[in-house]
């Protein structure tokens, strides 16, 4: 391992897989730093001064009533919803059985992954933390969490883009998921002869190409809202499945070992320019207000976002609004899957207590009450009765077949933090004008530079 991978890692906060772009809880859409190395070495140095004399944070102590308590981290500080519901599910499991008590410690997501790799350098992780889906290879490689090992039945239940496998053990597990689609007013489409488009017949790209000109003709100074004023890992989340439905990669998923030929070759060019074209030719725009405003007023036709943003639409756009699945642009549709799902670190004395405690944790009940929370798609079908959206004929019942039939899950790999970052330089310099071909060649050598410096990261 090098130490820039692990810095790198620190800086890791994420808003795109799983989290919302106006804040709700899983926070879609939050930023990935780009920090100097003294500020990322400072940001470390500040989590471990934090976290001083935590003792492997509560690990194996036994309160006054005989139990012994099990720490658990997450990200959710400032998020009253999800709090609310982690409480129910500890009140229920300390109160059921004997031998363990739950005590929970609620980080800002802004500084949670500095915490946890601070904690880690020091010997002070607690039994259980939450994390992003797609940074649990590089933990799991890390050396900071253990293999799941929950029942079999109860991880097949899950959605597959709720499981974090790497290296084909299972290392985490979530409660929900969610899912990008396409928002648009069944009046506007109608208004402008633009055939509505379902699961099973998507639009095409020339179809979209022409649906854009159309609604561009009608008076949309930019036709659709993609959201490339965010920033972080929504880049990765939102648009990796574009690159992906063009045929293309952000890494060669047969070996892992280098992104030749999946980022810079043809089919990623041809991804790549048609973003940009995007851009130049007016159909979308690289500045507003994060989230799905703009679509709300109007202003745009249409707006590429997310299920944390269906029931603010659907409050002001009612019946007119659709939820529509993504374009394919020849390789079928995507959407990116994964989000924030739950582990037991390796040093855990009390793994036992942790995993009963986590298999207490995914039941139906808590499940919906997550989805309801923080409007999110639950991971089981059970839950999916239960929830107030997400159950078949409810409002927001077309995310769970999105995700089903198109969710992509970002690339398993201990790289996948360095080629997020690449990735969303990359993207946004193309966004501005640069060459595409250099671009992504230059991509393709930064991150296969890192990936043969820390010697293949085990593939």
């Amino acid at each position: 391992m090098t130490t820039d991978l692990a810095l790198t890692t620190t800086a890791w906060q994420r808003s795109g897989s799983g989290a919302s772009r106006d804040g709700e809880a899983p926070r879609k859409g939050s930023t990935m730093k780009h920090r100097s190395l003294a500020a990322m070495v400072a940001a470390t140095a500040a989590g471990a001064l934090v976290l001083t004399g935590c003792g492997q944070a509560g690990q194996g102590s036994v309160n006054a009533d005989g139990k012994t308590e099990l720490t658990m981290w997450t990200h959710s500080a400032g998020n009253p919803g999800e709090i609310a519901v982690y409480d129910q599910i500890i009140s229920d499991y300390n109160a059921s059985q004997d031998d363990y008590v739950v005590v929970r410690e609620d980080f800002p997501q802004e500084s949670y992954n500095d915490s946890v790799v601070a904690a880690a350098a020091s010997g002070d992780l607690p039994c259980l933390i939450d994390m992003d889906g797609p940074i649990m290879p590089n933990w799991a490689w890390s050396g900071y969490l253990q293999e799941l090992k929950l029942p079999e039945k109860l991880t097949d239940s899950l959605l597959p883009t709720a499981v974090g496998t790497y290296q084909d053990k299972i290392y985490s597990a979530g409660y929900w998921d969610a899912a990008l689609s396409i928002f648009a007013r069944k009046s506007v489409l109608d208004a402008n002869r633009i055939r509505i488009p379902s699961i099973e017949e998507p639009w095409t790209r020339e179809e979209f190409d022409a649906a854009l000109e159309t609604l561009k003709a009608a008076g949309y100074d930019t036709p659709i809202d993609i959201g490339a004023e965010d920033q972080g890992e929504w880049w990765s989340y939102a648009y990796s499945p574009i690159l992906q439905s063009f045929g293309g990669d952000q890494i060669d998923r047969d070996s892992y070992l280098t992104a030749e030929g999946a980022l810079n070759g043809p089919e990623a060019v041809e991804a790549f320019t048609w973003f940009q074209e995007l851009f130049t030719q007016g159909y979308a725009g690289n500045a507003g207000t994060i989230g799905n405003q703009e679509f709300v007023d109007d202003q745009v036709a249409l707006s590429y976002t997310g299920v944390w943003n269906a029931q603010a639409a659907l409050e002001e756009v009612g019946d007119d609004l659709l939820i529509l699945p993504p374009p394919d642009f020849g390789h079928g549709p995507k959407i990116g899957g994964g989000s924030w799902q739950w582990g037991i670190t390796a040093d855990c004395v009390d793994a036992e207590g942790a995993r009963d405690y986590l298999e207490f944790s995914f039941n139906d009940d808590y499940i919906a009450a997550f989805s309801d929370s923080q409007i999110v798609i639950p991971a089981t079908a059970g839950a999916e009765g239960l929830s107030e959206h997400f159950g078949e004929g409810d409002d927001l019942h077309a995310f769970v077949e999105l995700s089903q039939q198109f969710a992509l899950a970002r690339p398993a790999t201990p790289a996948y933090p360095v080629i997020s970052s690449t990735f969303e330089k990359a993207a946004k310099d193309i966004m501005n004008g640069a060459d595409v071909q250099s671009t992504l060649d230059n991509a393709v050598k930064d991150i296969d530079q890192n990936i043969e410096s820390n010697d293949g990261y085990g593939f």
